[in-house]
């Protein structure tokens, strides 16, 4: 692929199709979706000089190129090359590790936004976070795969939201497992774990309606148990909210 580009720096037109073409990363274990141009956004940086075919890369077993660096972080790197905007959770508590991969990954404008002590945004404001994951676990040995259990978990502190999820989607109680302050979760067997996707569909729906926008999407796939796979899909919603005096 990154021949290709090598080779083919001379047609503007195919070298463009192939920086919007989709690529797939395994950082540490988790695996993240973007574009050639993203990777290149800055050229003096180690991800745009192992993009531009100048840094020696690595597969993993599935062919996606493989970083062995923080992948949870990398959330982090990865929104900042698609908007050139540092945007971190409120109570986010590792920006020691991400100034760390800041620096592993040479992207000068992310290393001096970190190195800037103005505040990420006004102090009337702060920002609200909605976790929303899918756990799937997979027999190993049927075939087709066959679905053990999936469990659909809410997380969030915006208790609205959560008594609006436990009121609005009542079609689901059944499949309901627990109800948390913080949480809310579904469970659904092997003859029903379709109807997952259904509730995760209107899920997020529900959510973006509530003003949330997602700021990042991450698959992490793992094996516990000799006989059984396990697949995780995680979307982190977030919207600012204005802070109230008591």
């Amino acid at each position: 692929f990154l021949n290709f580009i090598q080779h083919h720096r001379q047609s503007p037109s195919a070298c463009s199709d192939l920086l919007t073409h989709p690529v797939t990363l395994n950082v540490g274990g988790h695996l993240y979706t973007t574009s050639i141009s993203t990777l290149q956004r800055y050229p003096d940086s180690m991800l745009g000089a192992m993009f531009r075919g100048d840094f020696p890369t690595t597969r993993d077993a599935q062919g996606n190129y493989f970083i062995d660096r923080d992948g949870t972080l990398f959330r982090y790197i990865l929104n900042f090359l698609r908007t050139s905007e540092l945007t971190l959770p409120v109570d986010f508590m590792e920006m020691d590790l991400l100034r760390k991969e800041a620096d592993f990954y040479q992207i000068e404008p992310l290393i001096q936004c970190l190195s800037d002590p103005k505040p990420l945004y006004p102090l009337d404001t702060f920002e609200q976070v909605v976790e929303l994951s899918s756990t799937r676990k997979l027999s190993k040995y049927s075939n087709p795969v066959a679905v053990i259990i999936t469990q659909l978990t809410i997380t969030t502190k915006v208790h609205s939201l959560l008594e609006g999820i436990s009121n609005s989607f009542t079609k689901w109680n059944k499949h309901m497992m627990d109800t948390r302050d913080c949480q809310v979760s579904f469970t659904f067997g092997p003859c029903d774990h379709h109807q997952e996707v259904s509730l995760r569909v209107h899920l997020m729906d529900y959510i973006t309606k509530q003003g949330f926008t997602i700021r990042n999407t991450r698959v992490h796939h793992m094996s516990e148990r000799a006989n059984e796979n396990t697949v995780e899909h995680h979307w982190t919603f977030c919207r600012l909210a204005y802070k109230v005096e008591d």
